[in-house]
């Protein structure tokens, strides 16, 4: 999980960038479609893994069956292979100086875009994780079928396929900041009936709901997301500083997500106990995003 963590991020400024810098003034909803593509992608992952932990025994999958996923994963290459080939710069990025350090530029003068944009990312991997880490939490502390997490992790996922795009829609018309501040708030405030209710009345439709639900508010808070980050820093050091801060971001809160939760499940004898971890990155978030809302207003108003 830790290793995804790492690798997931890995075309995030980039691909953010490009999109945001060919928006216009659409860039939330441009910006939007990186996270409806990973929806797709929890999709089509949680679709092998109903698949394979239903036909399959477990036996099977540790043997063989778990190698399956990876091998459809590469027919990828082509396609990313095609887009870089025949994909034109962004006219932004072509006007803008560049710069030759980067990294020693955002490390010395904008060191506070680069906090206040792993700050902002916190909810984002916590929560994706924690959703990820369901069908683990469904068949450790609920008893359920392994199927019963991947056919939630399903749901969640077309939610975020599905809703990214008109959540990003929704920014560029009511501006980003003010949806992520309820998304976070409403993260901290239900994050423990969440788990109170699947913990206590163990069910696939109950876990389906629930997951349902954090899906829901994931997907509020980051199709916002990107374009908010890819605000933080002018175009020279854009692509940089969102790789640098998303990629410090991600494998700390999100790819240790799975790993706290387990800790605290054990340290404190709760099932609820990963509600608190969510309930504690989310109100960093919120903070952060405070702080980011009063910095940015000034210069543009659409972000609050």
């Amino acid at each position: 999980m830790r290793l995804s963590a790492f690798s997931v991020g890995g075309e995030f400024g980039g691909s953010t960038s490009f999109l945001v810098e060919h928006g216009g003034g659409r860039k939330g909803f441009f910006a939007s479609f990186q996270w409806a593509g990973q929806g797709l992608a929890a999709v089509l992952a949680s679709l092998f893994g109903v698949g394979l932990s239903t036909l399959l025994t477990p036996d099977q999958v540790n043997a063989w069956g778990w190698r399956v996923p990876y091998f459809f994963g590469l027919l990828i290459g082509p396609v990313g292979f095609y887009i870089r080939r025949h994909a034109d710069e962004t006219p932004e990025f072509l006007a803008a100086k560049p710069t030759p350090t980067p990294v020693r530029e955002l490390i010395l003068e904008q060191w506070d875009r680069v906090l206040l944009a792993i700050g902002i990312a916190i909810v984002s991997n916590s929560s994706n994780y924690l959703i990820l880490y369901m069908p683990t939490f469904a068949v450790t502390q609920l008893n359920l079928p392994a199927s019963s997490g991947f056919i939630a992790t399903l749901a969640g996922g077309v939610i975020l396929t599905i809703g990214s795009p008109v959540i990003g829609h929704w920014a560029d018309l009511i501006g980003r900041t003010r949806i992520m501040l309820v998304a976070a708030a409403l993260f901290l405030v239900s994050a423990y009936p969440a788990f109170l209710l699947v913990t206590r009345h163990a069910s696939l439709p109950m876990l389906i709901g629930v997951v349902c639900w954090l899906s829901l508010l994931k997907t509020t808070y980051s199709a916002v997301l990107p374009a908010l980050m890819a605000e933080l820093f002018p175009t020279q050091t854009r692509c940089t500083g969102m790789a640098l801060s998303y990629n410090l971001s991600v494998p700390i809160f999100g790819g240790f997500a799975p790993l706290i939760s387990t800790g605290l499940i054990q340290l404190t004898g709760n099932s609820i106990a990963p509600s608190f971890y969510l309930m504690a990155t989310a109100l960093a978030s919120f903070c952060v995003l405070l702080l980011v809302r009063r910095q940015l207003s000034v210069s543009d108003p659409t972000v609050a």
